[in-house]
């Protein structure tokens, strides 16, 4: 069996190892949760919501736990790592409401009645990312489980400890064998096996556009469902009427949370010229004064980059730009990057058009709401970004004309587990969390009883 070396990447030191899934164990993993899927599916709808409950429960009994592990493996900021915990944690919660109200239809038709079940696809695979391992994992499993579907789950090579630990603490809170198995491993084996095995009927994706197209063509020889949530090069736009000062003061934080490695990050600020100048004296102060450093201190704002061919990928994009300004970072180990600000040469620069997944943002100026939109929408991605303005009119045509799944008003926020989430164009099909969660890892099945 082979082993990767976990690395924590603000001292750059190896934190565990961790043994690899092999092709073989994968596919036994799989059988396992074919065979346990058929007996999970049975269990009572209020057993299913209690177990949930009890899983959430673990996850905050353990918070602290999964928090530290989180900053030694991924280096996020103390604080992000307790919220990225609280939310899976939450998510849980919430998906324990799902089993007791996946409600069916009762149709008037004639001759009969008829009614519709939502029921469990069996087995669904879930591919996880590096950048938010607990949020994102909980995003897929948590309503997957609800619904009455076994899940099996490859955390991203880079940051399997939360993922391991979940695990854990799902069978300590009493759910069924197998029902829930965690295989670490490479994506091309753990993650292939879950797109090219006839058992696994769903693949949740999340990371980059370019792999989720390999895995939806992979999932298209079988018609396999897919859930793909990729990349995004969203807009921050900041209209001449806003809160100038706050919108400034803020958005830092709409790209430099996590080091800027997030699909929502706002990597693009479009400014109304006629205050273009005025908010980058406004902006310059609020980048210098994020705090770079340590994740375990409490008062640190951002912490490293993910490893070390990561920093040089997001040096690659800087290199050949203009640098408006640039943050601070500590000195010694550590895969540091500042917070830096450019200036773009023009609409084709590389700064603009793909997602650097880092702590770097592009300012540009437009002219009017119809020059916005056309910037905004000039990307093949359409996840996320913000509209600042006091004026609600222009917030509401703003935001029915920007083309990206999850927009906010005079905000940075993306993500509420009660909300929809998911993007447009090259930046993901289908939506997870939200109300309907659990309905995207069902088959609807139609019954007709004639009474004629």
């Amino acid at each position: 069996m082979t082993t990767s070396q976990v690395i924590n990447p603000a001292t750059e030191q190896v934190v565990a190892s961790v043994d690899s899934t092999s092709a073989a164990d994968t596919d036994a993993a799989v059988e396992r949760a074919q065979a346990a899927a058929r007996t999970w599916r049975e269990v009572a709808p209020g057993d299913r919501a209690r177990l949930l409950r009890r899983f959430a429960d673990a996850v905050d009994a353990d918070l602290d736990h999964l928090a530290g592990l989180e900053v030694a493996n991924a280096g996020h900021t103390i604080g992000n790592a307790r919220w990225e915990a609280g939310n899976a944690r939450d998510v849980l919660h919430f998906a324990a409401g799902m089993p007791e109200r996946l409600l069916g239809n009762q149709i008037p038709v004639a001759g009969g009645v008829d009614i519709t079940f939502h029921e469990p696809l069996g087995v669904v695979g879930v591919i996880v990312p590096w950048n938010f391992p607990m949020p994102i994992a909980a995003w897929g499993f948590a309503p997957a489980l609800a619904a009455g579907n076994a899940v099996v789950l490859k955390p991203a090579e880079l940051t399997p400890l939360t993922a391991i630990r979940l695990g854990e603490l799902a069978r300590e809170a009493g759910l069924p064998d197998n029902v829930f198995q965690v295989l670490p491993g490479k994506g091309s084996v753990v993650g292939q096996r879950f797109v090219t095995h006839l058992a696994v009927r769903k693949v949740v994706f999340t990371g980059s556009t370019e792999v989720g197209k390999q895995i939806m063509a992979g999932c298209a020889e079988q018609v396999k469902r897919v859930t793909l949530e990729l990349g995004g090069k969203s807009a921050n736009i900041v209209f001449a009427d806003a809160d100038l000062e706050r919108a400034a003061a803020t958005a830092p934080y709409g790209v430099f949370d996590n080091a800027g490695q997030d699909c929502c990050a706002r990597s693009r600020i479009l400014v109304q010229r006629s205050v273009f100048d005025r908010f980058l004296e406004m902006l310059e102060p609020a980048v210098r004064g994020v705090k770079v450093g340590d994740p375990t201190d409490e008062a640190t704002e951002m912490g490293p980059l993910i490893s070390a061919a990561h920093r040089e990928r997001v040096a690659g994009y800087v290199a050949p730009s203009k640098v408006a300004f640039t943050g601070t970072l500590p000195d010694g180990p550590g895969f540091w990057y500042p917070p830096t600000v450019v200036l773009p040469e023009g609409p084709a620069d590389r700064v603009l058009t793909e997602e650097i997944f880092g702590p770097v943002v592009a300012v540009l100026p437009f002219e009017d709401e119809a020059d916005a939109i056309r910037i905004a929408n000039d990307t093949e991605y359409g996840l996320s970004g913000s509209i600042w303005t006091n004026d609600v009119g222009r917030a509401l045509r703003v935001s029915r004309g920007v083309e990206a799944g999850n927009l906010s008003v005079n905000s940075h926020s993306s993500v509420r587990y009660w909300t929809p989430f998911g993007g447009y164009k090259q930046s993901g099909l289908g939506r997870e969390l939200g109300p309907d969660a659990a309905l995207a890892f069902t088959e609807t099945k139609n019954v007709f009883i004639a009474t004629q």
